[in-house]
């Protein structure tokens, strides 16, 4: 009698997506809070102002001046508080509950705007409710002034604004939505980005949406995000986050690569080595550079393995513009590993310092992400029938 074959062994999907889509959207507001109050300075600031490396949530820079002291000035930054981050990838998430569709430039425009100039949320910076409209930065002004004031064509509207992260800070929802189909989450994120971005600020956006989705996949590691994100990035973006990628794969402690990661980043970053003050070709237009945030996100994510505190505490300490680089490192760090991968002390004082309900978002884009396959399921399916009808060798 022959033996019996052994059964092949089936790689574990892992984590449901309801499950990533929770431990994105929980990492990435974790991760903003952490990294707002050391926002804008350098490692060794860092260093010396807290007697050693964050390892968890920390109160405002200057203590209680924090309502006068510049440059943060009137944001309470620190004690568990997201920042813009969270705030417009929250808003963006309240967009997709209403369209419950994929969205595109228009969507900023008849829904995302009238988030930001009209309903009023809990603003933890502010300590106030407000509208998002008075805590969101210069460049997220940009798509109100464009939009609301100036009814400039949506898929245009990013033209002429600051080129920085803001549109892809808030990308992840896109990824989660397509998760597991990095070019769709894209070509989604290009279409939304076009309202408030352009060149290198709406391609990390793209790329990010990719990032995002690719982590979902069955299966996906560390360096199959970087591997899905290479393969859609443009220009200076594909050459940051190979630069980026390069550096990590030397490094298992981000301590030791808090700098060379910044070395080289440096290349493709416009801002320059003075954070606070930008250098004259600073943000515009250009296919050399790149935003700064999205290649250290990834950068860290090699250098912690995927683990959830290495790669947030890596991006955190990294400084510089650190809650938008924690945010999309532990949107990504959640897609891979789940809600179980975010340490739960911290959800839990993020959630309260800022008066908001982590896991509600992500139950509504989990809703509106099965409903979108299945729109895109009969769509496919109405396709192939078209198709095999055009192609009907019988006629």
């Amino acid at each position: 009698m022959a033996p019996t074959p052994p059964t092949p062994l089936v790689p574990s999907p892992g984590p449901s997506l309801d499950d990533r889509i929770t431990g994105s959207l929980v990492g990435a507001a974790v991760g903003d809070a952490l990294g707002g109050p050391v926002e804008g300075y350098t490692p060794d600031q860092i260093l010396e102002r807290h007697g050693g490396r964050i390892t968890g949530v920390v109160g405002p820079w200057n203590g209680d001046a924090w309502r006068t002291a510049r440059p943060i000035a009137p944001y309470h930054k620190g004690d568990g508080h997201v920042t813009d981050d969270t705030l417009m990838t929250h808003a963006l998430i309240r967009v997709y509950g209403k369209v419950r569709d994929h969205l595109d430039a228009y969507a900023v425009a008849d829904h995302l705007v009238p988030e930001l100039v009209g309903s009023p949320v809990w603003i933890p910076e502010l300590e106030a409710e407000a509208l998002p409209l008075q805590r969101i930065f210069l460049a997220e002004k940009w798509i109100v002034a464009r939009l609301h004031y100036g009814h400039v064509d949506p898929r245009e509207a990013g033209n002429g604004n600051i080129v920085n992260c803001g549109a892809a800070m808030y990308m992840a929802p896109v990824g989660l939505v397509n998760a597991a189909n990095p070019a769709a989450a894209y070509a989604e994120a290009l279409d939304v980005a076009g309202a408030h971005q352009s060149s290198y600020g709406r391609e990390a956006a793209g790329v990010f949406a990719a990032a995002v989705a690719a982590a979902c996949a069955p299966g996906a590691t560390p360096g199959s995000v970087v591997d899905a994100a290479l393969r859609l990035a443009k220009d200076g973006t594909a050459a940051a986050i190979e630069a980026v990628a390069e550096t990590a794969g030397r490094h298992t402690d981000f301590e030791s690569a808090l700098v060379p990661l910044r070395a080289a980043v440096a290349p493709f970053d416009s801002v320059g080595p003075d954070y606070r003050a930008p250098s004259l070709g600073a943000r515009r237009p250009s296919r050399l550079h790149a935003i700064e945030e999205l290649p250290v996100a990834l950068g860290m994510l090699l250098v912690g393995a995927g683990d959830y505190r290495r790669t947030v505490l890596g991006a955190v300490n990294y400084g510089r513009d650190c809650d938008s680089i924690a945010t999309m490192a532990g949107a990504i760090v959640g897609a891979l590993r789940g809600e179980a991968a975010v340490p739960a002390d911290w959800a839990k004082q993020v959630a309260e310092a800022s008066r908001l309900d982590l896991h509600a978002p992500a139950g509504v884009l989990a809703e509106v992400a099965h409903e979108v396959f299945a729109h895109d399921a009969r769509r496919r399916r109405a396709h192939e029938s078209a198709y095999a009808a055009l192609t009907d060798s019988a006629r």
